[in-house]
């Protein structure tokens, strides 16, 4: 936990709570599978959202003891594509969401 906690300190805006911030993947990102094959827009606009996590919180309390989040800096995360708050950092698009908001880590 301290190594992420110290890697989010890095950037400009840090998380509270169970929040993460992440970087979304811009259009053409994540176009092509790693066969080499295309995903047209008719089918990638109606997939949930994926991006990096770039900075996490220290986690949300249960009963008074502390449940740190379970992704790190450098995942990419699979997340709702309505569960989010936007934020511009240096003229770059972020996202803000929840951890209950992720729906699974891709490796």
């Amino acid at each position: 936990m301290k190594k992420t906690a110290k890697s989010s300190k890095k950037f400009k805006v840090m998380p509270l709570g169970d929040r993460v911030l992440v970087r979304p993947f811009e259009e053409g990102e994540k176009d092509k599978t790693k066969s080499g094959i295309f995903i047209p827009d008719s089918v990638q606009k109606e997939k949930s959202g994926e991006g990096e996590v770039v900075a996490v919180g220290e986690g949300h309390y249960d009963d008074g003891k502390l449940i740190p989040v379970r992704v790190k800096v450098g995942d990419t995360v699979m997340f709702s594509k309505y569960g989010y708050d936007e934020i511009k950092v240096d003229g770059k698009e972020y996202y803000i969401l929840k951890e209950d908001s992720i729906l699974a880590i891709i490796r």
